[in-house]
């Protein structure tokens, strides 16, 4: 049996990202954004309001933050994606990894007077996987897309929203779905912001975080050049499996990975397929032009690294959008946050957001 040291940690955590089917509130006080303009002293206090919505037969869960505001005051309003996995409303995935990445989101847009809803998507939270819980194999990508798009219209319904003044952010894998839902949103968003984006195929990503994660081992002593061969060439055969619908070959791989791929071909596989088989850039090129678009990419961050996001800023410049385009954040994580101080969002992801939401507004 090979050993890879620090391999089977990581290959459990993906695991636990990725396998949707079966391995499928914090803190609104986190940094705010500085306010763009003086206003009148608000009438009507800041509240949580818990919403409901019903699509394909599941009642899904969310939070819906109003700032404090005048009475009659029409707000621009944000959308908020979760990343991969069963990541909910917060942008966690209890009890293990609870870095509140959306809360804190919710939070900082709130400190400039943007409404925001986030939600608890399929597999996670008090949605779970509703409808689906008796066949989490037919739980297909596009159902998370169709949720989203609900909320994004319910979201743009609300009393204290301008319809206008709707925009999607999605962090991580929520990118792409804020990315599909933009593309023919109704009403027409007022912008779309990815953050440490799934930037390539989904099982492209996957793969080249396992060869990284080989070299790194490699470079730790843990692993031999030779081994790190073989199970990079497993890895790739099981991606080249699961594309043509065949079992992955696993024989090659340590108990951690085996356990991943086979959990990818397991309930989850249908979600696997449909979502690997979009290309974020090709997706890109379908938004409408002039629509605002903020990319971000930390220089720390492990599960994206900025290179892997060239081929989708190219994409956004190609569809004429307008706005910040791409902004390289120094020094911060995956999270959004500097690990120096990771209980609030990085100075630089604040100043990226702030410039984002100022971007196409009269």
């Amino acid at each position: 049996m090979i050993s890879i040291g620090g391999m089977p940690r990581t290959a459990r955590r993906i695991a636990r990202r990725v396998a949707v089917g079966t391995v499928m509130v914090g803190s609104i006080a986190a940094g705010s954004l500085p306010a763009t303009a003086a206003q009148a002293r608000p009438a009507t206090p800041a509240a949580d309001r818990e919403i409901t919505f019903t699509v394909d037969g599941t009642i899904t869960y969310g939070t819906l933050h109003i700032p404090a505001h005048r009475p009659g005051q029409k707000m621009p309003a944000v959308l908020l994606l979760p990343g991969s996995g069963p990541t909910d409303r917060n942008g966690d995935q209890p009890p293990a990894l609870t870095p509140h990445t959306l809360a804190k989101l919710a939070g900082a847009l709130a400190g400039d007077g943007v409404v925001s809803l986030r939600f608890d998507k399929y597999g996670t939270g008090r949605t779970g996987l509703g409808a689906y819980a008796g066949r989490p194999e037919t739980l297909d990508y596009p159902a998370f897309v169709r949720q989203a798009d609900a909320a994004y219209r319910l979201l743009a319904g609300q009393p204290e929203v301008n319809r206008r003044a709707v925009r999607l952010i999605g962090h991580s894998e929520g990118a792409l779905t804020a990315l599909r839902v933009a593309v023919t949103a109704a009403p027409r968003a007022a912008g779309v912001g990815l953050l440490q984006p799934l930037a390539r195929r989904f099982l492209d990503v996957l793969a080249q975080q396992l060869h990284d994660q080989l070299a790194a081992a490699v470079a730790a002593g843990q692993l031999s050049r030779q081994e790190q061969l073989t199970i990079g060439r497993a890895v790739d055969q099981a991606v080249a499996d699961l594309r043509a619908h065949r079992p992955p070959d696993t024989s090659a791989m340590p108990p951690a990975l085996a356990e991943l791929f086979r959990a990818l071909a397991g309930p989850s596989r249908r979600y696997v397929e449909t979502i690997d088989a979009i290309n974020p850039a090709s997706v890109a090129h379908q938004l409408p032009p002039r629509i605002p678009a903020l990319l971000t990419c930390g220089t720390i961050d492990q599960q994206v690294p900025c290179h892997t996001t060239t081929e989708l800023a190219a994409a956004l410049e190609r569809a004429h959008t307008s706005g910040p385009g791409r902004i390289v954040l120094p020094d911060v994580a995956h999270d959004l946050t500097d690990p120096a101080n990771p209980d609030v969002l990085a100075s630089a992801t604040l100043d990226a957001l702030r410039r984002f939401m100022r971007c196409g507004t009269r």
